[in-house]
């Protein structure tokens, strides 16, 4: 039996579980791209394969529709794959664990991949159809947008022929997105220089925070254990000797840090000391945090005498400056939106190395100027200390489009469906709307989605009747689409 068997609407939740079945976290999205090129050919439909494995499905107007301008279905295949500790799974290689349970679908301690399976799973189920009405549609399903946009940035827009596109990455329904903050990917390399020392070996770890996007949930207050990991390390000096031997935390520049892990050196006199230090930083972190991270745990584990090598006090010195002054969180709100998010970043990976600290952050803004001045800052920093820096995947913003046809009418619909306006909303998060903005001259885009909760973590659920409701709605909107 399968799990999502009696989950309706059937068609969008049969393809939703056969996309689980395939393994396709970013970077590894070969094999669903060749199952969508599959799809494709059982179904008799034209399609595109570009050599970086996006995909475009075509399918004919039905009757009636043949004038109708063509809809673009837009989506990514690839998802964050992100994991508890305590759970086994091997995403290059395993399918996910799905269950159901209070009407919400979720993956038993991984990432789900609602963002954005769910997206694939709506454009199979209206390709699959033969009764629902619609223009001529052209299904566009992008790689690795969950590590910088990628597939977007490369894909050669020429092959498609619609300007109305109906982007289906977000999460939150009941409303209609129409802008978006562009961004990019830091990436910060600082030389280190070890020394041969001796002492009593203690892992230090960050857990039980709250995590999440780092575009939807950055106003949300929630800590960054890279962040808090520097600030216990630096004040760790006032109360025990210690010397650095590791330090990583986080696996994506996109989501906030859940958990960091360090490994320190200390005489065994001081151990009582760093424990409780732990024990005090603990209690006011979680102070601090209150409502928005009050699960906030450190964890010191003692590991015997160890003779290894270790950060030079030099080097030392560098990485606590790095992480105690690299900006992170809200950097500005916006000046004309209300409640929005201008620009923000997000300190998403840590790894110390034998020579270097590797330390990866996620810039966003709606502003590009605002975007590249916290970049530069970053730079700066990075410089300051002799390392070297480098921007990866930057993506314009989706800018404000005063006339839009296509949003007018999916607000008509949304009215005459449920009798009330949808929330149309500009967010935080980055969408490839922006990128398609910027090569397809006259493009009207709007993007919608089901509820989903926690993405880019492994509680991450996407809702079973919101799923149904956005379905129903998104099948009115391309029935409405005539002229």
């Amino acid at each position: 039996m399968r799990v999502l068997e009696n989950c309706e609407p059937k068609k969008v939740f049969y393809y939703f579980e056969e996309i689980c079945k395939i393994p396709h976290g970013s970077g590894n999205t070969k094999e669903i791209s060749d199952y969508l090129v599959a799809f494709a050919k059982e179904h008799g439909l034209e399609y595109v394969q570009d050599e970086m494995n996006n995909v475009v499905i075509y399918k004919p107007a039905t009757p009636g529709y043949e004038n109708a301008p063509v809809v673009i279905l837009q989506g990514h295949m690839d998802m964050v794959c992100e994991k508890r500790p305590d759970v086994e799974h091997d995403f290059t290689k395993d399918g996910l664990n799905l269950s159901v349970e209070n009407g919400y679908i979720s993956a038993n301690g991984t990432t789900l991949g609602g963002d954005d399976g769910i997206a694939v799973a709506y454009g199979l189920a209206l390709l699959d159809s033969d009764e629902i009405a619609h223009p001529a549609l052209e299904l566009l399903i992008t790689v690795d947008e969950e590590i910088g946009l990628l597939g977007a940035v490369g894909f050669d827009c020429s092959v498609l022929k619609g300007r109305r596109l109906i982007n289906l990455d977000s999460e939150e329904e009941g409303s209609l997105w129409i802008s978006c903050a562009g961004g990019l990917t830091g990436i910060s390399h600082i030389p280190v220089r070890r020394v041969e020392a001796e002492g009593e070996k203690l892992t230090i770890k960050f857990c039980g925070l709250a995590g999440g996007h780092s575009g939807a949930e950055i106003d949300k207050k929630r800590a960054s254990a890279n962040i808090l990991m520097g600030r216990f390390l630096y004040e760790l000096k006032k109360h025990a000797d210690y010397e650095i031997l590791s330090l990583e935390g986080g696996q994506k520049d996109n989501a906030i840090t859940r958990e960091a892990n360090a490994g320190i050196l200390t005489a065994s006199e001081e151990v009582a000391a760093v424990k409780a230090y732990a024990e005090l930083c603990q209690a006011k972190l979680r102070e601090e945090y209150a409502g928005s991270d009050e699960g906030i745990t450190i964890e010191i584990k003692g590991e015997g005498m160890t003779k290894a090598n270790v950060l030079h006090p030099t080097s030392r010195e560098k990485v606590l400056f790095y992480l105690m002054q690299v900006p992170f969180g809200i950097q500005k709100m916006s000046g004309t939106i209300e409640g929005l998010v201008e620009t923000s970043t997000n300190l998403g990976i840590l790894k110390l190395e034998e020579e270097e600290l590797m330390a990866s952050s996620g810039v966003r803004s709606s502003v590009e100027a605002a975007r590249d001045a916290v970049s530069d800052k970053i730079e700066y920093l990075t410089e300051f200390l002799g390392g070297e820096y480098e921007i990866q995947g930057a993506y314009p913003a989706w800018e404000y489009r005063k006339d839009s046809p296509l949003r007018d009418k999916m607000v008509e619909v949304y009215k005459e469906m449920y009798g009330t306006a949808p929330n149309v909303v500009a967010i935080h998060a980055g969408l490839e709307c922006g990128l398609f903005y910027k090569k397809m001259e006259g493009l009207d885009c709007v993007s919608l989605g089901p509820n989903m909760k926690d993405i880019h973590t492994s509680e991450e659920v996407l809702d079973i009747a919101s799923t149904k409701r956005v379905w129903e709605y998104l099948v009115k909107t391309l029935e409405a689409l005539k002229d």
